[in-house]
């Protein structure tokens, strides 16, 4: 974050323009299918590390509710 905040101070000092956009996509994991989110790179130009990175935080993953002792099935 420091680092982040660096930069923009560092280009604004410089007089260029800086904007910074940040996203969170924990929703999107959540409710669109993986598979889909997986094609990204190839439908919207997504870089391999960018890839790689969606690819790594989906593997593996599940998603059940818990309400007390009782949760429901994965």
């Amino acid at each position: 974050m420091l680092r982040v905040l660096s930069d923009i101070m560092y280009a604004v000092d410089r007089g260029d323009v800086a904007a910074l956009v940040l996203l969170d996509l924990s929703a999107a994991f959540e409710t669109v299918d993986h598979d889909v989110l997986l094609r990204l790179q190839l439908s919207f130009g997504i870089n391999e590390v960018a890839h790689r990175w969606i690819c790594s935080h989906l593997s593996g993953r599940t998603q059940h509710v818990r309400r007390g002792p009782n949760k429901s099935l994965t």
